[in-house]
């Protein structure tokens, strides 16, 4: 979990407020089901899983990975607009994380798909909690970034694509594989609308922050098949032309 000192720091740091995260939960809260994680799990644990970030590689990792027909051998999760990415190459990812930046046409498709929509709330996202969530169809599952509920999880991780892997390694995956996660200077088209990029790149920072802090503090592999973009330290680069013998 992302809480604490640590949190109430970056916090400050990025403008946040901490009483708005938790409002943003509670609104959350009374939108999605009972908050059964056992699909889930089911999806997760012991599974080889993908994670696609939004970064500016992600539609040459998408190209590729789908001609070598590598997306069946693995759990896709995407984070947010990075599902838009795999529709486009008829790719329906089984997970999406999403704060709802993404294109909401994409989430919506990949929802009656049958993607289950793990839905993030916080501060800058209520007017989207309320006007999205009664609209996805399936069942959704709700997470936060201040303390949980009985229906709200805290798994760790802070933006859409760290926190997808610290769900998978919360459930128990055999191995993470990162695609489309750059972390550089340029946030990729896929990664929604923000007009305010410096913040984008500084919250980035803070989620490759902890990817890193995970990756050092786990036992299941994390690899690393983004075409290009910053190294993320404790991972291993992979290139995907050897990613089957990797598995």
């Amino acid at each position: 979990m992302f809480v604490g000192k640590k949190y109430d720091r970056t916090l400050e740091e990025l403008g946040l407020r901490l009483d708005e995260d938790r409002r943003a939960r509670d609104v959350l809260d009374s939108l999605v089901g009972e908050g059964d994680f056992g699909g889930l799990k089911r999806l997760v644990e012991g599974k080889v899983v993908f994670v696609f970030g939004c970064g500016p590689s992600l539609k040459a990792d998408v190209k590729e990975l789908k001609a070598r027909n590598l997306q069946s051998k693995a759990t896709l999760i995407a984070a947010d607009g990075a599902v838009k990415a795999l529709l486009e190459k008829g790719v329906v990812p089984q997970v999406c994380v999403t704060d709802l930046d993404g294109d909401p046409e994409a989430l919506q498709q990949a929802a009656e798909g049958g993607c289950l929509m793990v839905v993030h709330a916080h501060g800058d996202n209520i007017e989207k909690l309320e006007s999205i969530v009664p609209t996805l169809v399936g069942k959704k599952l709700g997470t936060t970034q201040s303390e949980g509920t009985s229906r709200i999880r805290n798994f760790g991780g802070f933006t859409d694509g760290d926190r997808a892997v610290y769900l998978a390694a919360h459930f128990n995956a055999k191995k993470v594989v990162l695609f489309g996660m750059d972390f550089g200077l340029e946030p990729g088209e896929y990664s929604g609308k923000n007009k305010d990029k410096e913040k984008k790149i500084r919250k980035l920072d803070v989620g490759k922050k902890l990817l890193e802090e995970l990756a050092g503090n786990t036992n299941m592999p994390i690899l690393n098949a983004t075409k290009d973009g910053a190294d993320i330290a404790n991972t291993r680069r992979v290139r995907l032309e050897n990613l089957e013998l990797e598995q």
